[in-house]
């Protein structure tokens, strides 16, 4: 085992070095204020002489490095543990004379305070470097080339004391809240506004405050929506209690409000259901084995676990026919879902029992629903031109051009890379798109235009859109600035990103183009699939007159 010293939240540790073992992690449990520490994946114990001791007595064959400190006045000698890159902060031990800050130019350090971040600009050193990644979250803004870390406990007194008086520009700045998200409900300061979304998932609205933070992070699968403002959790009736709980002991009124959308019925949720089943580890290995996609494995597991927990007593290869047509019908009549749902699930149970199983083909009498009608619903050109003149954001601009005047789904969007554009033969190449397949559609002149321009800016490495940390863009956050267009586009149309698809293949069959072009620029299997824009399309309305007109009533 080694021993070295290292920075953890601002303050000297020592850090513990070796292979694993458990009889060594639990000895190393037993010393005073001993931690693991996700980020260094390393154990580490305080910087102290008795903790250093108490470590030499459990194990006599440490290895470190051992120097005396000189103190003013005589003292016995201590261990100092060498550490050759960071730079201590304000509140380490001061009584260490191995560093001293370097000589830089100071007119270069600004720092900028904000509400939520402190935003610093500092010339490059390592030494100042490694004392700024020693600060929780910290991260590195390439766009505007300074390091950003939170605004929380003592961070900006930690960096007023290291940097002193190489700071010539500190800047506080007011940040207004958020109020641009078109949902965001009011409420006072007195109150806690839960809001229940289609009961699948919950969200809290309240003022903030420190002392409730930590009540939230302890619910599970909690997290914060910076663009909404609010805390998000799924929906129970479990976690819904203990909202109540927390509001009634922290003094605040509860409110409950339920947004139902359509007439679906929920399902009973996982944290509701004592002695949850989950998918068989059998069930999904078959589906990766035959190389279903993400979103099909997703959505047979998640089918497959509201059957199996419906009947929760029971094994599953005693469930009978007549016990799975019940099921069918219960969520026909009791839940009223969709004919889409229901095929789906219908499909999760016969892959169970005839693919996992492996036995004989087993023939359901379930009759297979009658799929809905419904037409899509379209934007006119002008509209998508509004939508696209009321983003401002280069990247953003960029991925809805990419989307509509290639057809994509925004997956394909997402999953697009630098190589898949053929700037020669003006062609976006689709790689692996709904039920695997290839494909090319069309690379406009002005959608290549705008994405020279935004790698230009951006300099994008593998993937064509790039989140943070250089990982495919999140569809959350694009479907969440999309919304946002609409909505400043003024239009009042039941529109998602999706809706861009449907219109770029009505505006093409609009424009003359055949339909058999439009199925293969779409990927669509069945020219079927395509007809439906046929439906939708106002080419020729304004040639065919009402036979009302030709009577010549007057009202």
């Amino acid at each position: 085992m080694k021993a070295d010293k290292m920075i953890y939240q601002n303050l000297f540790r020592i850090r513990l070095d070796f292979s694993y073992d458990p009889v060594l992690v639990a000895k190393i449990k037993t010393l005073p204020d001993a931690r693991w520490s996700n980020s260094h994946k390393t154990w580490h114990i305080p910087y102290t002489k008795e903790a250093f001791d108490s470590l030499k007595a459990l194990f006599p064959d440490l290895e470190y490095t051992q120097t005396q400190t000189p103190t003013p006045t005589p003292t016995p000698t201590k261990v100092i543990l060498k550490l050759h890159t960071v730079q201590p902060s304000a509140s380490v031990r001061h009584d260490i004379p191995e560093f001293s800050k370097p000589k830089l130019n100071k007119n270069r350090i600004k720092i900028t305070e904000t509400s939520r971040q402190l935003i610093i600009s500092i010339p490059k050193n390592e030494t100042d470097i490694q004392f700024l990644r020693s600060f929780k979250y910290c991260r590195w803004d390439s766009t505007n080339y300074v390091w950003i870390i939170p605004n929380w406990r003592n961070n900006a007194d930690l960096l007023k004391s290291f940097f002193k008086d190489r700071v010539v520009d500190y800047e506080v700045k007011e940040i207004v809240p958020i109020q641009s998200v078109d949902f965001l409900p009011e409420f006072t300061p007195e109150q806690m506004l839960v809001v229940n979304h289609s009961s699948r998932q919950l969200k809290v609205f309240l003022a903030f405050r420190k002392e409730l933070v930590g009540c939230f992070r302890k619910l599970p699968m909690c997290s914060w929506n910076r663009t909404e403002r609010c805390w998000t959790l799924p929906f129970a009736e479990k976690f819904l209690k203990q909202l109540e709980e927390i509001a009634q002991a922290n003094g605040l009124q509860f409110i409950y409000h339920q947004r139902q959308s359509g007439t679906l019925q929920p399902r009973k949720s996982r944290f509701d259901i004592e002695n949850f089943r989950t998918c068989p580890a059998e069930f999904t290995d078959k589906l990766q084995e035959l190389r279903y996609s993400k979103h099909t494995l997703k959505t047979y597991k998640d089918m497959f676990e509201e059957f199996i927990n419906y009947y929760s007593d029971n094994n599953l290869e005693e469930i009978s026919e007549q016990q799975i047509v019940h099921f069918i019908r219960y969520l026909v009549n009791e839940r009223h879902v969709s004919t889409s749902y229901q095929n789906q699930s219908i499909n999760a149970i016969k892959f169970y029992y005839e693919r996992v199983l492996g036995g004989k083909r087993k023939i359901y009498s379930i009759d297979r629903p009658r799929e809905e009608e419904t037409l899509p619903e379209v934007l006119s050109e002008e509209e998508v031109v509004d939508i696209i003149r009321a983003i401002s954001n280069l990247k953003h601009k960029a991925i809805i051009i990419t989307i509509y005047s290639g057809g994509l789904r925004i997956s394909e969007a997402i999953n697009l890379k630098m190589r898949d554009i053929d700037s020669k033969r003006m062609q976006i190449r689709v790689e692996q798109g709904k039920g695997k397949k290839d494909r090319y559609t069309l690379l406009g002149t002005t959608t290549l235009k705008i994405l020279r321009e935004y790698v230009k800016v951006y300099k994008p490495i593998d993937w064509l859109f790039e989140g943070e940390n250089g990982s495919q863009y999140s569809p959350t956050s694009i479907r969440a600035f999309y919304r946002k267009a609409v909505k400043q586009a003024g239009i009042k149309k039941q529109v998602t990103v999706h809706t861009l698809r449907h219109s770029f293949a009505t505006h093409l069959l609009e424009s003359g183009t055949d339909l058999r072009y439009i199925q293969s620029l779409l990927g669509h299997q069945s020219s079927r699939t395509t007809e439906i824009y046929t439906h939708i399309t106002t080419k020729g309305f304004d040639q065919i007159k009402n036979p009302l007109d030709k009577f010549g009533l007057e009202l």
